[in-house]
């Protein structure tokens, strides 16, 4: 089976409200931002393995609102005890959908250490997460992805993705203030 990330992207849009956050992080944040450009689009490249940390600290202070976390495999192993701290604080409206490729992409696509080993559901749910799944095959997730998304979370969707269709890396963009300025007025304003 093959899951291409852009589609499992393509796939969430139709989920992702006006009021809801995306905190995504690299190479899923380039593909968002191009495939649904919005203003309550978190960017959170540049913090490597912090984009759930920032879903955290988004969802604890906006519990009106869903966050999604479009985390990276090798972002998240640089900061694994953010799932502890994530079950611990236990806030519903966190949904982590993390894209595995198994290698660091956007930085030579270099491979993970235990890329063929480390299970990331098994991680969240030992970490207390509410529900941890694996995704391989698009058909299983797309069908899956309504009671994921109204399920209470913390929750974990572990896609075992390859890369898709190139999407442009517009860092300009990311690193700008104007990308700041807009989330933060989409943020106060809805």
């Amino acid at each position: 089976m093959t899951l291409r990330r852009d589609d499992a992207l393509k796939a969430l849009i139709p989920f992702v409200d006006d009021r809801d956050i995306v905190v995504a992080v690299y190479q899923s944040c380039f593909d968002w931002l191009v495939l649904n450009p919005r203003d309550l689009n978190y960017v959170a490249v540049g913090a490597m393995g912090q984009a759930s940390s920032h879903a955290l600290g988004l969802a604890l202070a906006n519990p009106e609102r869903r966050v999604l976390v479009f985390d990276g495999d090798g972002s998240l192993l640089m900061n694994l005890g953010a799932l502890v701290t994530i079950a611990a604080a236990a806030p519903t409206n966190l949904h982590h959908f993390l894209f595995a490729n198994r290698t660091y992409e956007v930085n030579g696509a270099h491979p993970l250490p235990g890329a063929k080993v480390v299970d990331f559901a098994g991680f969240a749910k030992a970490a207390g997460y509410v529900d941890a799944c694996s995704f391989d095959d698009l058909g299983r997730f797309e069908a899956d992805l309504p009671r994921l998304l109204k399920a209470p979370g913390p929750q974990i969707a572990v896609l075992e993705i390859v890369p898709g269709n190139s999407y442009p890396r517009d860092y300009a963009y990311i690193h700008s203030a104007a990308a700041r300025k807009s989330f933060r007025d989409a943020l106060n304003w809805r």
